[in-house]
């Protein structure tokens, strides 16, 4: 009995057959199963890593055109604050230029007396300390007496015929002085040309 006992249990402890077969058989048709969900579910996860790289490289590229964008305000921020800080009282200068102009006229008047020589001789020293001041601040009256004709800096407002040893397209007489700052005209000089 022992024996059959011993028997019955290593049936029952010892599959048939048909049993592993059957096993096997579920196992199998369940791999390719679950082979196939499983690659559904990577090439879904590499179709989200490809999105996330492109959205990556997406802000990536957006935050390297903000920086260059905000190196190029800041380089057009310090040029114009140069160019306001070379320019500053150019309103201001040609403010002055008219009030110089008067100055240099009173100064063409010839005085005999004393007083009218004094005079004169105040306004010679306001005459020089605005000219000094507008010196001080590269404002410079355009050199054009004698000098060839140059339309950047000078504006021509007669023509005469050119005598004895004047050469053509030659400032002959200034009729009122242009000045600039820096490199910038404020004023053309009004002048009178030989041809």
């Amino acid at each position: 009995m022992a024996k059959d006992e011993e028997k019955n249990s290593q049936a029952s402890a010892a599959p048939n057959e048909g049993e592993v077969k059957a096993k096997q058989e579920q196992k199998s048709a369940k791999e390719p199963a679950a082979k196939a969900g499983e690659t559904e579910k990577v090439a879904a996860l590499q179709k989200q890593v490809e999105e996330l790289t492109k959205q990556l490289d997406d802000q990536k590229d957006q935050n390297l055109r903000a920086q260059a964008e905000m190196q190029n305000m800041t380089k057009r921020f310090k040029k114009e604050q140069a160019q306001l800080l070379k320019y500053d009282g150019q309103d201001l200068a040609k403010g002055i230029l008219p009030v110089l102009d008067n100055l240099k006229r009173a100064l063409e008047i010839e005085v005999e007396d004393e007083n009218g020589q004094q005079l004169k001789k105040g306004i010679q020293m306001v005459h020089d300390h605005l000219e000094k001041a507008l010196a001080d601040h590269d404002i410079k009256e355009v050199e054009a007496l004698n000098q060839p004709f140059d339309p950047t800096t000078q504006q021509a407002v007669q023509t005469v015929a050119a005598s004895g040893d004047q050469k053509p397209d030659t400032v002959v007489q200034v009729l009122q002085a242009g000045y600039v700052l820096h490199d910038r005209v404020l004023r053309p000089a009004m002048v009178i040309v030989a041809q």
